[in-house]
């Protein structure tokens, strides 16, 4: 099977859909299939096969991220070469519709994986924040409808997009690459950041926006510090609002007790999930929260608030916690499994068994019985109409 994913979000680009795509690709042709990435051009990417970049232009109020000019005289003409035998848009909006108008065209077959909760971005907006959240629902259940299925990570999300949509609505959240972790350096952390063996490490990682919340972790973490000052908070990530974020925590006298990595490698990645004691997360926005499962293959146990993907993510009480979005509640969660050890190993051994459930391959094979399953509905049509 030939796919086509079109994008607005990819490497270079760090996201939680950037990593969702990739791990989805890179199974899929392990799968035998062939995927074909259409996606933003950014100064520093580097020429892939099968990865077609756009010329795009940075958005005024994040830079870091690029907007795709979705056109190109030759783009039909290059699908038509590939044989496309199937479109998913990762996006509804710049690449995302070129990928619609291309399906519609050629009468190929489109899928839309909702990734985002879009209506919980619009503080990048630079005006009018409530019309422009009324317009963007209303313009991405437009988009769902334009298309022959629709893909949630979980089942929350599903609950929430599918009403007032014509579309079939199917749950398939991403894989997690539970091989990873079988080389990992649980030591890499706190040597590089030159922690005591006996100090409990907490850790975020995640892009650094407002709808990440992580704001919010600082004020736990300072109730925290109260009960347990050997604790240190490792926040893992770039984004707009990491300056900010640095500054907060300053203020809030942390400088000593927090530690901003910036970005990290791939591997390094794996190591911080691997050599911290509980991984914490404020994010009411996610729609999966990737984050979450890849903690879990850590087996490092989980305190989250409460709220759309996390809820189905994290089984509380089993594997981590959730809370309300409630500093008391949230700080005692979190106090509650560095206190007690054997509950945080229970968990870690719980969290494993939980994400082995997960696992990017069986995700990738759900993904292949839809096309399959869309192309033929596609053909059925097409030949009822003749």
């Amino acid at each position: 099977m030939k796919i086509g994913m079109f994008t607005d979000s990819y490497r270079p680009y760090v996201s939680g859909v950037v990593r969702s795509i990739e791990t989805v690709a890179e199974k899929l042709t392990e799968l035998g299939h062939e995927v074909y990435i259409f996606a933003p051009c950014y100064p520093e990417y580097k020429q892939e096969a099968r990865v077609f970049r756009f010329i795009s232009v940075p958005t005024p109020t994040y830079p870091d991220f690029a907007i795709a000019l979705p056109f190109s005289l030759h783009l039909h003409s290059t699908i038509k070469k590939i044989g496309l035998d199937i479109i998913h848009v990762h996006s509804p909006f710049s690449m995302g519709m070129l990928g619609a108008r291309c399906a519609k065209r050629l009468g190929i077959p489109l899928v839309f994986t909702y990734h985002t909760m879009y209506d919980q971005y619009v503080h990048y907006l630079p005006f009018a924040k409530n019309i422009s959240r009324k317009v963007i629902l209303g313009f991405a259940r437009n988009f769902c409808n334009r298309c022959d299925l629709v893909i949630t990570p979980t089942e929350v999300v599903r609950a929430v997009v599918e009403q007032h949509l014509q579309t079939k609505v199917e749950v398939v959240p991403t894989g997690i690459d539970i091989n990873e972790y079988s080389s990992a350096n649980p030591r890499w952390l706190r040597e590089t950041c030159e922690i005591a063996d006996k100090t409990k490490v907490l850790l975020h990682l995640g892009r650094m926006g407002k709808e990440k919340n992580v704001g919010f972790l600082l004020q736990a973490f300072s109730e925290v510090l109260k009960e347990q000052p050997n604790t240190r908070l490792v926040i893992v990530g770039e984004g707009p609002e990491r300056n900010n974020l640095i500054a907060q925590a300053e203020q809030m006298n942390l400088r000593d007790s927090v530690l901003f990595t910036g970005g990290l490698s791939r591997q390094n990645v794996i190591n911080s999930y691997v050599g911290a004691d509980v991984f914490v997360f404020a994010s009411t926005s996610e729609t999966q929260g990737l984050v979450l499962g890849e903690a879990k293959a850590a087996g490092t146990p989980v305190v989250a608030v409460k709220a759309l993907g996390a809820s189905e993510m994290v089984a509380d009480g089993i594997d981590g916690f959730l809370t309300p979005l409630a500093l008391k509640c949230f700080s005692a969660k979190v106090l509650e499994l560095l206190e007690n050890d054997k509950l945080r190993e229970e968990m870690s051994r719980q969290a494993i068994i939980g994400s082995n459930a997960m696992s990017d391959l069986n995700m990738a094979k759900k993904i292949v019985v839809l096309y399959e399953n869309v192309i033929q509905g596609k053909q059925r049509r097409a030949y009822s109409a003749v």
